[in-house]
């Protein structure tokens, strides 16, 4: 992968600070209300009321400046805290009847914003600006999404393989036995690598390594969240597996997939794959793949995290 480049995080920056200028996200009255951003976001993503930690999470906070804002807004009767009715651990957070008025007066002014800004377009520029911020919010997304690698046993490479399989089964027609998922010391350590995405926190894709033979290792189970498809995913997570084998001198992958799966089929022939006879009795394949590895894909599987040391 080329290194970012000065030219390109200037732009990146510059776009940043005219763009923060133009919506008012400097205004300590942002949308001519009597609040900063800071305290407007808030509120807006209150929505229907959830848990103090998710909202934390979602808006990326630190728990104390999340904590002062949150008194802030109680003190001005924005918003109610609570416990949650059926776990006294969790603190729960919802707007006030003053708040949802607050709110809804703040969609208001920010779809008028928009408009106003939109229709000094004429129609084909109007569609042009929507299409680039279309892609300019895909391409951030995946740019946010971090690929760590874990344990085979985490908790989360579990939870994936749990959503990997109840999607697997609702396609396949002949359903899915979950005795095919991969074990977690196939996965782990020098015999394999389990690698998860995570989206603010929350884990949206996976994929598993193990070795087939000596030199020769076998690519499993790569799957995204429904939410975060046709963001390129996929393919970040088959980069991490490949540099993960490479590190670990093998020199060649191979994966199978099922029929039904054509979009995964195309991914992989994209992404250098060559389709091979069978390499082993499977009783969902219907394709098989292989790759022969070079040395420079192990950068990528160095790019990777270790969960486990995060956190």
């Amino acid at each position: 992968m080329e290194p970012v480049s000065t030219e390109q995080v200037a732009a990146l920056r510059r776009f940043n600070r005219y763009f923060t200028r133009r919506i008012g996200a400097l205004d300590d009255h942002y949308l001519g209300q009597d609040r900063p951003l800071g305290e407007a976001r808030l509120l807006f993503e209150i929505g229907d009321g959830l848990p103090l930690r998710e909202l934390r999470a979602r808006l990326g906070l630190d728990a104390g400046y999340l904590s002062r804002m949150t008194k802030a807004l109680q003190a001005q009767g924005m918003v109610r805290v609570s416990v949650h009715p059926q776990d006294s651990r969790v603190r729960m957070i919802e707007l006030t009847p003053a708040g949802r008025i607050e709110v809804d007066e703040q969609n208001r002014r920010a779809d008028a914003l928009a408009a106003g800004l939109l229709d000094t377009l004429d129609a084909g520029r109007r569609a042009q600006l929507i299409e680039a911020m279309t892609t300019s919010q895909r391409l951030l997304r995946l740019a946010a999404i971090t690929v760590e690698l874990v344990d085979g046993a985490a908790p989360d490479a579990r939870a994936c393989l749990d959503a990997y399989a109840a999607d697997i089964d609702a396609r396949f027609p002949e359903g899915f036995d979950r005795s095919d998922l991969v074990s977690p010391e196939e996965v782990s350590g020098e015999a394999g690598a389990f690698f998860v995405a995570y989206e603010e926190g929350c884990p949206v894709g996976c994929g598993a390594l193990r070795r087939l033979e000596p030199g020769v290792g076998e690519i499993r189970h790569v799957w995204v969240h429904a939410g975060a498809r046709r963001l390129g995913l996929a393919r970040r997570l088959l980069t991490a597996l490949e540099g993960a084998a490479a590190e670990r001198g093998l020199g060649v992958v191979r994966l199978d997939t099922h029929a039904t799966l054509t979009e995964a089929q195309a991914m992989y022939r994209t992404s250098g794959y060559t389709e091979i006879p069978s390499y082993t009795d499977h009783v969902y394949a219907a394709h098989w793949f292989e790759k022969r590895l070079d040395n420079s894909l192990r950068d990528a599987g160095n790019g990777a995290t270790n969960h486990d040391e995060q956190r």
